[in-house]
């Protein structure tokens, strides 16, 4: 898959930040260089298409990366204008995605998986798992349905240590579920607007995703 990832970043239409790249990556290696890159290449060119309403949107960027296990920190949050990486925490994948790897995603409702691709954030609001982020996704026909489905970003008792140190965090219904401990001050910081990307190992979404092909 990663011969795939090679692929869309040696395109002459890419043009890689590398610096940024190095940047974010020396902060904390386990973000996979690949993966932050198609990332940054999705927020430029949803910047370009007019997707991002605000400035302080436009700085924020969080990106998962579903092809890490989910014992291991995959989410991050990073202030794309500084480099600076703001969280990198462990998320919760949806139940029919997989166990401890995510394998299987979809955009359909009652399917309990995770999607992928590129989504805005929107407004926060409490429900049944407390304060709570919902998703609106940018992609047709792969993340679309995210609202409907209340894919949402929330926090979950079955992200905590505990489950760490048992070697597979609980799995939600679908939506990226956050450590309580931190999931609050995460939804604050990346509410309003900015972009998620979520990254997983699927052929058929980095083929036809319009946010990893934009010119230049």
């Amino acid at each position: 898959m990663f011969l795939k990832l090679y692929l869309l970043l040696a395109r002459p239409s890419i043009a890689m930040n590398v610096s940024l790249v190095g940047m974010i990556t020396e902060q904390d290696p386990t973000l996979r260089a690949p993966v932050l890159s198609l990332a940054l290449r999705a927020h430029n060119c949803a910047v370009q298409r007019g997707d991002i309403w605000t400035d302080r949107a436009e700085r924020m960027l969080t990106i998962i990366d579903y092809g890490l296990p989910s014992i291991e920190p995959r989410l991050w949050v990073i202030d794309v204008q500084t480099g600076q990486i703001l969280f990198a925490e462990y998320v919760s994948h949806g139940e029919s995605s997989g166990d401890v790897f995510s394998w299987s995603f979809s955009n359909d409702h009652n399917s309990h998986q995770s999607s992928l691709g590129l989504f805005r954030t929107a407004e926060i609001y409490q429900g049944t798992r407390g304060l709570s982020l919902r998703l609106d996704g940018l992609e047709s026909q792969i993340n679309d349905e995210a609202r409907e489905r209340l894919i949402v970003v929330h926090g979950a008792p079955y992200n905590a240590p505990k489950w760490v140190e048992q070697g597979q965090l609980g799995r939600s219904w679908g939506c990226p579920a956050l450590d309580l401990s931190i999931s609050d001050a995460l939804i604050h910081t990346i509410a309003g607007g900015s972009l998620l990307f979520a990254y997983g190992s699927d052929p058929e979404w980095l083929n036809q995703s319009i946010y990893l092909d934009c010119p230049g």
